[in-house]
């Protein structure tokens, strides 16, 4: 098993450092984010299930390590002489919380294919091929489930365009002039 999950860790690379640059915004970052990921994969490969998606357990890993890693930094802020403290200013919590729950009701709502499509392509990053490859169907049909999706989303959702999510122009205005 150890050649075939190299060959396979090989194989991944150019993909989990394209999936690493989208999150991490940086092209070093994004090498540590592969080798962190590759060196986790390695240690725990008889943890891997042989006959199931490769691929799909090491973008599990790497976007896992990429929030320890951003949870870590996160902790790690210095401000002694307390300036970056005293511009500090958040958007309430309460309103992506319950965004996040309209959401996730509104997702359980639309039809399995559509559900299943949506999530590997806008949550897990797959490409339309690899979703259709997952799905045992077309690329096209892949498409529409994901087009359908989006659509059925805005309207349970009630979404016309960007300024229907977000901080409401209250909260912006008011974060706009505490950050000035």
């Amino acid at each position: 098993m150890s050649s075939e999950f190299k060959g396979g860790l090989l194989a991944a690379i150019p993909s989990l450092r394209a999936f690493a640059m989208s999150l991490a915004q940086n092209a070093d970052k994004a090498d540590d984010l592969v080798q962190e990921t590759l060196v986790k994969a390695w240690d725990k490969q008889s943890s891997f299930q042989p006959g199931t998606n490769l691929k799909a357990w090491l973008f599990t890993i790497l976007r896992n390590e990429f929030y320890s890693q951003m949870r870590k930094r996160g902790r790690e802020v210095q401000d002694s002489d307390g300036i970056m403290t005293g511009r500090l200013a958040v958007h309430p919590s309460q309103h992506g919380a319950l965004d996040l729950k309209d959401f996730k009701a509104a997702l359980e709502i639309l039809p399995e294919d559509q559900r299943e499509a949506i999530i590997l392509i806008g949550a897990s990053g797959f490409s339309y091929e690899e979703a259709a490859e997952i799905c045992g169907c077309a690329v096209g049909t892949i498409k529409s489930r994901v087009n359908r999706a989006r659509t059925k989303l805005q309207e349970i959702l009630h979404i016309s365009g960007e300024g229907d999510y977000g901080p409401d122009s209250i909260a912006t205005q008011v974060m706009g002039s505490s950050a000035a």
